[in-house]
């Protein structure tokens, strides 16, 4: 059993960063995949990065490219999102995953039914 709380989303302008965090709590080793994924009003939730547990491989969505970077720290626990060049189309609600079923990064983690641990979710807004 994997709990996972998110903190560290705001209000930003647009131009400017942010850094989420999610905390991660119970069985460590089940968390072989970690992702981000994030919903703005009326949309479906849409993948955004993952990394595997050991830190050696990343993926990131097209959309985030180049500005963000998701990387974790397993000493404490703990997975972290990097925004930078925050734009206004980045508004959404931020949610950590984890797909303890996933060994590597194949197509199966950019879909939302891979994750089977969610938490409650980090507002973010980007004003222009």
């Amino acid at each position: 059993q994997v709990q996972l709380v998110e903190s560290g989303g705001g209000l930003v302008q647009a131009g400017g960063s942010l850094r989420l965090s999610c905390a991660a709590s119970g069985r460590t080793s089940s968390r072989n995949v970690m992702g981000w994924f994030r919903q703005a009003p009326g949309k479906e939730r849409a993948f955004v990065a993952a990394i595997t547990w050991s830190g050696d491989s990343t993926v990131y969505a097209d959309s985030v490219k180049g500005r963000f970077t998701i990387s974790r720290d397993s000493a404490k626990n703990t997975l972290y999102l990097r925004m930078n060049s925050l734009k206004p189309e980045d508004t959404a609600v931020y949610y950590c995953a984890a797909a303890t079923k996933a060994s590597d990064l194949t197509w199966r983690i950019l879909v939302v039914t891979t994750y089977d641990t969610w938490g409650q979710g980090t507002q973010v807004t980007v004003s222009s």
